[in-house]
């Protein structure tokens, strides 16, 4: 299994997607699972995430990495899975608030999510309170998470908390906000229940929420 991992992280760390896929299938014919690839893939997007930290990674490498660790897991290692096989850590609807268009930040939250083993349900851009509400309806998720990069667009955050109040659903989810004109300060004020400054504090953020260790 260490072989494994460390050939998944290499494939990773050269940030070239097809290596990525190259050594996923070649781990596949050697009779490895496909979860323990979604495990090796989750630790080394862990180690990623710790460089991008610590300012040895900048932020296009991240992105590079967590797209193509959500490619390999969702084309060539989800379909594999049987109905046996682990569950996802939690279910999560994401999405950038209404008078906002911004999709990369949102985005990259979404990816490492998804490949740390939430189910990501990620509803777009320029998302009103009432798409909020009705995903949270249908969906039952355990997180709402908002992005908002424009302060115009910061006071969406709070409309979206009081439309799940509003719809007796607040007390079922745990809500988390983003983006670079977000403060602790602001999720406070809003009664939101965390705040992620980056993906990797993101998902730090959520595990943290959903007592899950990582």
């Amino acid at each position: 299994m260490s072989q494994v991992r460390d050939a998944v992280k290499e494939a990773l760390l050269s940030f070239d997607q097809d290596k990525l896929v190259e050594t996923t299938k070649k781990a596949l014919d050697q009779g490895h699972s496909p979860q323990e690839l979604i495990d090796s893939l989750t630790s080394a997007l862990k180690d990623v995430g710790d460089k991008f930290e610590k300012g040895e990674f900048f932020l296009a490498e991240l992105v590079t990495a967590g797209e193509a660790a959500k490619i390999v897991i969702s084309e060539y290692l989800k379909p594999l899975l049987t109905e046996s096989s682990k569950e996802a850590a939690g279910r999560i609807v994401i999405g950038t608030v209404a008078g906002d268009i911004h999709d990369i930040g949102k985005g990259i939250v979404a990816s490492m999510l998804f490949t740390a083993g939430f189910e990501v349900i990620d509803l777009g851009v320029d998302v009103p309170p009432d798409k909020f509400v009705e995903a949270t309806k249908e969906k039952k998720p355990h997180i709402v998470a908002m992005s908002a990069l424009l302060s115009t667009t910061l006071p969406v955050q709070k409309e979206v908390i009081e439309a799940l109040k509003n719809s007796k659903l607040r007390n079922q989810v745990k809500v988390i906000i983003g983006g670079s004109t977000v403060t602790d300060e602001w999720a406070a004020e809003i009664g939101a229940d965390g705040y992620g400054e980056d993906a990797v504090a993101a998902v730090k953020l959520v595990r943290k929420l959903l007592n899950i260790s990582g």
